[in-house]
């Protein structure tokens, strides 16, 4: 049976995000807008006379070739190597930074407050609704931080390194992205701007063209920064997955002397040209925000789960027999369990907190893990009927005031409890590795804001994905009984009996081969 249970979270986030970088890759689209809007539209009108355009739905109105070269010129830089792809990222993101803070100090001169004023409407036109749904669509903003993680094995120290790196460049990134964002409508109301090249068409009409030229290389580099991120992560995303036994085998191979994945860069970086190509910008993004999106709460899940289990001994050798303190039982689920009969034992992960149990007797009873295991469902399940509560409201609910508000203070109850039910329980402490604070409350509340997000998008966009997700799991499963079925061959060929089997066999054919010797 193929399911996303037999596959497992791993599978579907990696998917998801492999999915979403692939789709992605077109992000020099933008930046040729820009240069293309700074010639006249000279490049979009030579190719809708010589090669044509397209009036299709989902199709771009014109073939990008200049992007497609784009993405094909950066796939040949990350085939290098990690050392030519970081300074030539490094670069771009250094005038990258220089352009957003000339754009932001430039900005902030030209402002006219007046433009949030009433008459223009206000400083949120579109109300709350309106902010989430613009928050949902351009959640790719936020993509791309994934390669920090991806590189943790090649840093130093990447349990002090990756999240300090991860939380500066998302600090970064929304603190540009909300300047720039401040300035632009501050310069020209918000429905005079032209969406193809937003920044620079500001600077234009306000009389400053040299400064949109600026811009323009400005957004050059900066798509070429993000264009670097991701086909320096997906490769790596895939690499993993087919090490997993998740996805084709021949996408482990890795070059000799760069030690870089070829066949994901060659695959991905000939086949995301074809899609900046064929495909419309704006489908793209909507796919981007929602794969996005998806990932996050399966990955705070995850980060739930693995905090509640009790980690695997760092080496099979080192465990040490309980002795007379403690004497162990095999439990009916195949976990070994320690039963005190001389001290009480701490509580391993996933057991109740000692000091809560004389209030919690009822889940106390319970076997490790499963009190967690329940609460983490209903967390789940009441986030989602709490979202679809505040995000659609009683109107498109069908429901009457006071239905809808029951309902309301419903879900919010059960969300509240199953996550006091989980932070009762023992969690898990490791001091070698980098673990997220405040669990279960931030991955809880990371939960409920991204399910909340993807709520705003269009059921169109829902629509899309559901189609390209329901492809993942008999692939991702077929590989996995593949690599499950080739271990066991690999176990029962290397067994002690097996090989006890073949030498018998041999000695025996050596026996019967010298007794033949003999009679002639």
């Amino acid at each position: 049976m193929c399911s996303w249970g037999n596959c497992g979270p791993s599978s579907l986030a990696g998917y998801c995000s492999s999915s979403v970088s692939l789709v992605g890759l077109p992000w020099p689209a933008p930046g040729a807008a820009h240069l293309d809007a700074i010639l006249s539209h000279g490049i979009r009108s030579f190719t809708m006379a010589h090669v044509g355009s397209w009036q299709v739905p989902f199709l771009a109105q014109y073939p990008d070739f200049l992007a497609a070269g784009v993405i094909l010129l950066a796939s040949a830089f990350v085939y290098c190597g990690v050392h030519i792809c970081s300074w030539l990222n490094r670069t771009f993101s250094a005038i990258s930074l220089v352009v957003i803070l000339f754009i932001v100090t430039l900005g902030f001169v030209l402002a006219r407050p007046e433009n949030w004023s009433t008459e223009e409407g206000g400083f949120a036109p579109f109300g709350f609704s309106g902010i989430m749904a613009g928050a949902a669509t351009c959640f790719f903003a936020f993509l791309g931080f994934g390669a920090i993680a991806a590189s943790s094995e090649e840093g130093q120290n990447p349990k002090r390194a990756v999240p300090m790196a991860i939380a500066i460049s998302v600090g970064l990134m929304a603190g540009t992205n909300i300047l720039a964002s401040t300035v632009l409508t501050l310069m020209v109301p918000r429905h005079g701007l032209d969406p193809d090249w937003t920044l620079a068409d500001a600077f234009y009409q306000r009389g400053y063209s040299w400064a949109g030229f600026i811009v323009a290389a400005g957004a050059v580099c900066c798509m070429t920064t993000v264009l670097f991120n991701i086909l320096f992560a997906v490769p790596r995303i895939v690499h993993a997955m087919s090490t997993d036994g998740l996805f084709f085998q021949i996408f482990t191979r890795v070059h000799p002397r760069t030690q870089v994945p070829i066949v994901g860069i060659l695959v991905f970086g000939f086949l995301m040209p074809l899609l900046a190509v064929l495909l419309d910008l704006e489908a793209l993004i909507r796919f981007l925000s929602i794969g996005t999106l998806v990932t996050r709460p399966v990955v705070n899940t995850s980060i739930i789960v693995l905090r509640f289990q009790k980690s695997s001994p760092s080496s099979p050798l080192g465990s040490v027999s309980p002795g007379p303190v403690a004497e162990g039982y095999e439990h009916s689920s195949g976990h070994r369990r320690l039963e005190d009969t001389e001290q009480p034992s701490a509580a391993e992960p996933g057991q109740l907190r000692p000091a809560l149990r004389p209030f919690l007797g009822f889940i106390s009873g319970c076997r490790p893990g499963a009190a967690v295991a329940w609460a983490l469902r209903v967390l789940v399940v009441s986030a989602i009927i709490l979202d679809c509560v505040l995000a659609f409201g009683k109107s498109a609910l069908h429901l009457p005031p006071w239905g809808h508000t029951l309902l309301l203070l419903l879900s919010s109850v059960v969300f509240l409890l199953s996550l006091l039910v989980l932070g009762a329980h023992q969690q898990q402490r490791r001091q070698d590795t980098f673990q997220v604070p405040m669990v279960p409350l931030i991955p809880a509340a990371s939960i409920l804001l991204n399910v909340f997000l993807m709520l705003h998008l269009s059921s169109l966009t829902w629509l899309r994905f559901s189609i390209w997700l329901l492809i993942a799991p008999c692939r991702a499963q077929r590989h996995k009984d593949n690599r499950i079925l080739n271990e066991e061959r690999l176990d029962t060929a290397t067994s002690p009996l097996v090989l006890i089997g073949r030498l018998r066999e041999r000695s025996q054919k050596v026996k019967r081969a010298s007794l033949e010797i003999g009679r002639r």
